[in-house]
């Protein structure tokens, strides 16, 4: 068995480790303790608890109005759940641009309060003095390049970044940067496959690849993609393993009948 395959606390190190054996990164996005300790128990190297809990979770529309305290609660809840996956915490809209002060102030919150390994942000070269401070006073730093749920308002929209020289230089500016001020591992979202496997070859920290190919360090996924439990769209970089929202359905229907026809509960599940 090696290093990377025992079951201790998986950190910085082992995160890199993991690359570095050219062992892919396996990560997904999740929100509370059970679906996060189900996780773990098969095996997930990294669990982000991300803003995308608005959507998949809250019911808004983006990731906009997700607020500190939201992911703080999800980021207690999900860090109950899990004994070995690292818990990255994804700092929210406003959170984090100010100023670096203020960004080590609400990132210290999520070590100290809701218990995360790390915090994750958005932002290239524009983010680098703020993860250079996060990191300096030690609070692990998950980078993000590519497309920026947060600035979705501004963006117009989700659409895949890099197609043009001049924003490709700009992705490959931001990568080094973001590695350059201290972050242990970069996401890499909605690239082409050929500018994602670039900035990989040429960077020392690992890439997570959302959408971005299959030559990324790891992969990421938010879990109510894969099991098919969020249904109002498909993204075209999501597999589905799962119908469990039909399983969902189809339990939830047989109750419902049970109880309407008198059948639950039966005798084997009342008390004498």
């Amino acid at each position: 068995m090696s290093k990377t395959d025992d079951k201790g606390k998986v950190g910085v190190r082992q995160i890199r480790r993991l690359a570095d054996d050219g062992r892919p990164i396996v990560a997904v996005t999740a929100y509370d303790a059970l679906m996060a300790r189900l996780a773990d128990q098969c095996g997930v190297d990294l669990i982000l608890v991300g803003d995308s809990l608005g959507m998949t979770m809250l019911g808004y529309e983006t990731t906009i109005p997700v607020t500190l305290r939201d992911v703080l609660h999800h980021t207690a809840a999900v860090k109950r759940g899990v004994s070995r996956a690292m818990v990255v915490a994804d700092m929210p809209f406003l959170t984090y641009q100010i100023s670096p002060e203020q960004a080590l102030r609400n990132a210290g919150r999520f070590l100290q309060e809701a218990g995360a390994d790390a915090v994750k942000l958005e932002g290239g070269e524009r983010m680098a003095g703020t993860i250079q401070r996060l990191v300096e006073c030690g609070i692990p730093v998950l980078g993000h390049i590519g497309i920026l749920p947060q600035s979705v308002m501004a963006e117009g929209g989700y659409r895949v970044q890099g197609r043009t020289p001049e924003a490709a230089a700009q992705l490959r500016r931001d990568a080094v940067a973001v590695q350059e001020a201290g972050a242990f591992a970069l996401v890499v979202e909605g690239l082409p496959v050929d500018l994602s496997a670039e900035i990989t070859a040429s960077l020392d920290i690992p890439t997570i690849g959302i959408g971005a190919g299959p030559h990324c360090d790891g992969q990421i996924q938010v879990l109510h993609d894969i099991l098919g439990l969020f249904e109002d769209f498909v993204p075209r970089h999501t597999k589905r393993y799962a119908a469990v929202a039909d399983e969902v359905r189809r339990a939830l229907a047989a109750y419902r009948d049970e109880v309407r026809a008198g059948s639950f509960p039966a005798e084997e599940h009342s008390f004498r």
